[in-house]
């Protein structure tokens, strides 16, 4: 993937201010668009346009932006890839019904960036009819995600969490900001869905309400666990000999500690299902499984017995020929 320099694109510099990037914007709208426009290329440089537009013309996704520009960029030739979780921390907002550039058309840049925040405030609700209608008076939802341990899923938790966000100055330059919340992670909370936090987002017009804001859960990579959906998956290492002759042994996964029988005979692909161990589920009796995958680990040939004891093995297994089982070559 392509990184787009959306300060290149509107050829202005990255201390513009607002109204800069306003004015930016509507000249060369005014240049490509494809009503005016006879160039064969002109629908493609105005979707350009929109999308840097989108984003700078936004305090909370030109924040975003500029973080990860400071990250640094992949070299010339060589694909862009964003961090895992790289957003996580920032606080978007949206108006109803926007979005993100006039045509509705992102590159894959732009959704790999910032498509799931809108996907999901849409999917929660945020752009339906009555609150659309709305929009002029209640405030507007906000949307962030947070990285959370995966062990918060199992017993729930109160976390305080640091939200970034942005403001425009009098000048039109971006001012940030953080505000600290504490929030309650309910048991059986799953990566992908949303916390709700009822009046926490845009102050409403006069008297009307506050929007809500709109926290989007992720797991914090963890070597021990990896998450897909409610079903865990947890690897386990076992020596040649448990591998090979079956091991009862005492695992520890995520709801404590568990004896598990291994059985004898290694397959690479064997995994063991431990049905109802993995993450519960909120207000419903449904629980994930835990899957363990084990994992062959070899001692160190690092001494005159373990040398030998690797050669007995050897002499053990005189017609065993490991590379015997490769695919042939396609070519």
């Amino acid at each position: 993937m392509e990184f787009k320099d959306y300060y290149k694109l509107l050829g202005v510099a990255k201390t513009a201010s607002a109204e800069e990037i306003k004015k930016a914007y509507r000249k060369l709208a005014r240049k490509h668009h494809p009503d005016l426009s006879k160039a064969p290329d002109a629908t493609e440089r105005m979707a350009a346009l929109n999308e840097a537009n989108a984003v700078l013309g936004n305090p909370d996704k030109r924040l975003a932006y500029d973080s990860l520009s400071a990250e640094g960029r992949a070299p010339p030739g060589r694909d862009f890839r964003p961090p895992p979780n790289w957003d996580a921390g920032f606080e978007f907002s949206e108006a109803a019904g926007d979005s993100g550039n006039g045509s509705g058309v992102h590159s894959d840049f732009f959704e790999q960036l910032f498509g799931r925040a809108a996907r999901s405030q849409a999917h929660a609700g945020h752009f339906d009819d009555a609150r659309a209608a709305s929009a002029s008076k209640r405030g507007s939802d906000h949307h962030a995600k947070i990285e959370l341990n995966l062990l918060d899923a199992f017993s729930g938790a109160e976390r305080t969490i640091v939200l970034r966000s942005a403001r425009l100055a009098d000048d039109g330059s971006v001012v940030p900001e953080e505000r600290s919340l504490q929030v309650k992670i309910p048991k059986g909370v799953h990566e992908g869905q949303l916390i709700r936090l009822a009046g926490r987002g845009g102050s409403g017009h006069g008297s009307a309400p506050a929007g809500d804001l709109l926290l989007e859960v992720l797991f914090k990579p963890d070597t021990r666990w990896r998450a897909e959906g409610r079903d865990l998956y947890q690897r386990v290492p076992l020596s040649p000999w448990e591998a090979a002759l079956g091991v009862t042994a005492q695992v520890q996964t995520p709801g404590g500690t568990v004896e598990v029988s291994f059985p004898s005979g290694w397959k690479t692909e064997r995994k063991l299902r431990l049905k109802g161990r993995g993450i519960p589920s909120i207000g419903s009796s449904a629980v994930g499984d835990l899957y363990l995958e084990p994992e062959l680990r070899l001692p160190a040939a690092d001494s005159d017995t373990a040398r030998a004891a690797y050669a007995a093995l050897a002499n053990a297994f005189p017609t065993f020929q490991p590379r015997s089982q490769q695919p042939a070559s396609g070519v």
